[in-house]
């Protein structure tokens, strides 16, 4: 067991990220008591957008406590929620393809990993993202989408960039 356990923690640690850094914890709140092991919780995360400056964007997920949670083996579950905001002068850093993963995490020790894409409306103009968690073997239809219109930013942001000529 505690070689299990090991490894679990080894794996979690290898790959926990891979679009953007880490996301900052902003706070927790308890959802269920556990006497004699960690709660289960509500965990809300601040991220910005590693390649387009201007974005953050906050979700929401559940974290299971009791002793898998504990030691990583619990499988989370799905349901998270997401919501995005221009916070200053919106800039894209490069060319970007929609639907491009901005953040991937894992939820499981092996089968399940939530992601948050974005994509461009470029019709109004307009940034999306999505979160979902997915599994090897099937998906999850739980899903949440946060829109971020591009918005003068100041007197001096005058040149809009259009999401279009950057997202494709």
């Amino acid at each position: 067991m505690l070689a299990l356990a090991a490894l679990a923690l080894m794996l979690w640690q290898v790959t926990p990220a891979w679009a953007a850094e880490e996301p900052d914890l902003i706070f927790r709140r308890s959802t269920v008591f556990k006497w004699l092991s960690p709660n289960d919780k509500l965990a809300t995360y601040a991220l910005d957008d590693p390649e387009i400056e201007g974005v953050a964007c906050h979700f929401t997920v559940p974290e299971k406590g009791g002793y898998k949670g504990w030691l990583g083996l619990a499988e989370e579950v799905s349901d998270i929620s997401l919501a995005c905001r221009q916070i200053g002068p919106i800039k894209f850093k490069h060319k970007l393809e929609q639907g491009d993963d901005m953040f991937r995490q894992r939820r499981s020790l092996f089968f399940k990993k939530m992601q948050i894409v974005r994509g461009c409306d470029a019709k109004r103009n307009v940034l999306v993202y999505m979160v979902y968690s997915d599994r090897l073997i099937e998906g999850s239809p739980k899903n949440s989408t946060s829109s971020v219109p591009i918005m003068p930013w100041g007197a001096g942001d005058a040149a809009i960039q259009k999401c279009g000529e950057f997202i494709q």
